[in-house]
């Protein structure tokens, strides 16, 4: 079985999803059936919750328990097959962005997001995680330039200060799943990077 389940993560504005169809063409070069998918989204489902969880207004708690709603839907419809018959998976955010957005930067306690992705996922967790960081600035600057922004988007420097830093403190807490990418360079150099962690897949 050659299954691996790969993540991007990011705060908005980091760079992760330009990535996504490069990653995906250099697998299929090696003959791997890739699956590309998304978070919040994924399915039918998923989809429509996202826009619930992008543009309406909810306490916290709210939205991560409808986050894990749709991440439940994601793995049994999606995830969970694929890796099954030996896919490799590239999902677009997954819990670890639970962890940054909700409990990082809106104070949903750990300890219930933790109740729910055992409930949620139990053992299943991402072989290889990559992180695209850059300062908090950049992000903003590169939102500021972008399409209509979400919710999310719209938020202030601190909120994407504590996401940052609460996606940095997972991969301390996570050093052989996480690989910090500094996607603060020009896109070449960044891409490099990231062909040079996923060949070693």
């Amino acid at each position: 079985m050659t299954a691996k389940f790969i993540t991007l993560e990011g705060m908005d504005g980091a760079g992760k999803s330009t990535h996504i169809p490069t990653i995906i063409r250099s697998f299929k070069a090696r003959g791997l059936e890739v699956v590309s998918t998304r978070e919040p989204g994924g399915t039918a489902l998923g989809e429509r919750l996202r826009e619930l969880l992008l543009h309406e207004t909810m306490h916290p708690e709210t939205e991560t328990l409808l986050m894990f709603a749709a991440r439940r839907e994601h793995i049994a419809n999606v995830i969970a097959p694929a890796l099954a018959r030996g896919a490799y998976v590239l999902s677009d955010r997954f819990t670890d962005a639970t962890y940054a957005y909700q409990c990082g930067a809106k104070g949903v306690l750990a300890s219930k997001i933790e109740l729910l992705e055992q409930w949620v996922h139990g053992d299943l967790q991402p072989d290889l995680t990559l992180l695209f960081d850059v300062p908090v600035e950049v992000s903003l600057q590169r939102l500021s330039t972008a399409r209509a922004p979400d919710k999310f988007e719209r938020e202030s420097a601190d909120f994407f200060t504590r996401i940052r830093n609460a996606y940095l403190q997972r991969a301390s807490e996570n050093p052989t799943r996480f690989r910090v990418i500094d996607a603060n360079r020009p896109l070449d150099e960044v891409y490099k990077s990231v062909e040079d962690i996923i060949a070693t897949l």
